[in-house]
């Protein structure tokens, strides 16, 4: 069994590494980039340190490690963040120093393509953060969501229970980061419905693990950051969620019954399943659309979950992931799910 701990958090004044070790995309998209960065430097009081590929497209996965091993061993360093996703970082696992990122523990925050990341640092013993990279979350058009900011505050300079909240209104829709009038105004949002609880009889407190779907996949098929022994994360708490994609349900179920056939899905006493994300540029759903697209999806996950593991507790619509609030969860860290309350709270 893995022994996780928390590394020690930074505090205002502290530096901390912005990196991309999925995709430079903060050299395309300036704006919401260098927004982000503004509010680490006001809002968090915390100074930003770039490295050679941050912003640079194109780079190496032997040049986005070398910017990890940077970045973890500098003793001036308290945290790391990504500033976005990717599709190729497991690419980069293979040249990462286990060993010198074990012996420089330091918060990780990142999502999405950092799935890899967050799976390779469960591995290696380090509790790091689901959610907040510098684009997505802080580089947000005029301010960033009260949920998100306070979420990535606890999470950052605190220890200890944080009670997770259900969005009163959300969002999915992007503008394009290239025209400066989608920085004019906040997205828009819709009404959110809560949460859906499914199995919500009882109370599982256990250690997350999981983290963006289709990435997930890769690393399974990859046999990358998983353990050998499955008891590993017996009574765990599985975070799943899928991100701009939009995979099919079709997609969705056979990914979590693959997952089911390995004997990993029932391993968890409970299912944190992020809201979904239901437009993208290629796939401007309607309304309507979307919540077909949603109710699919949520079809697709009770649909496995009833074949291997009928009695997990789930919730539906949990605001971590690609739409907008962007919560926090400690990966690795203790996270409670308190059915008969209809509460979720995690331990930064």
């Amino acid at each position: 069994m893995t022994t996780l701990s928390y590394p020690s958090k930074p505090v205002p004044g502290d530096r901390i590494a912005v990196v991309s070790p999925g995709s430079g995309l903060p050299g395309l998209f300036p704006r919401p980039f260098e927004l982000g960065l503004e509010r680490l430097r006001k809002e968090y009081g915390l100074e930003p340190v770039e490295y050679p590929t941050t912003r640079k497209m194109g780079s190496t996965p032997q040049e986005r490690a070398a910017d990890l091993h940077a970045a973890f061993a500098d003793p001036d360093v308290k945290a790391v963040m990504a500033s976005i996703g990717g599709d190729d970082q497991i690419t980069v696992l293979p040249f990462l120093d286990r060993e010198l990122i074990r012996a420089n523990p330091k918060p990780f925050f990142g999502m999405s393509d950092n799935t890899n990341l967050l799976a390779y640092l469960y591995a290696t013993g380090i509790v790091s953060y689901h959610g907040a990279t510098v684009m997505t979350a802080l580089g947000r058009p005029v301010a960033m969501d009260p949920l998100t900011a306070d979420s990535l505050r606890a999470a950052l300079f605190t220890s200890g229970p944080y009670e997770l909240t259900a969005a009163a209104r959300w969002n999915d829709v992007n503008r394009d980061w290239a025209d400066p009038a989608t920085f004019d105004a906040e997205p828009e949002t819709r009404p959110g419905n809560g949460w859906t609880w499914v199995n919500a009889d009882r109370v599982v407190e256990g250690r997350a693990w999981g983290g963006c779907l289709e990435i997930l996949g890769w690393l399974l098929m990859a046999d990358r950051e998983i353990a050998r022994d499955l008891g590993e994360y017996d009574g765990g708490v599985l975070l799943l969620e899928t991100s701009e994609e939009m995979p099919s349900d079709i997609e969705v179920f056979r990914t979590l019954r693959n997952m089911g056939e390995r004997g990993l899905l029932q391993r968890f006493s409970a299912l944190l399943m992020g809201r979904p994300k239901t437009w993208s540029f290629e796939r401007p759903n309607s309304p309507e659309e979307a919540d077909r697209y949603a109710a699919d999806q949520r079809e697709a996950v009770l649909r496995a979950m009833r074949i291997y593991a009928p009695h997990t507790t789930i919730v539906f619509d949990v605001d971590y992931g690609h739409t907008d609030p962007q919560l926090v969860i400690p990966y690795g860290g203790l996270v409670r799910v308190d059915g008969p309350a209809r509460r979720i709270a995690v331990t930064y």
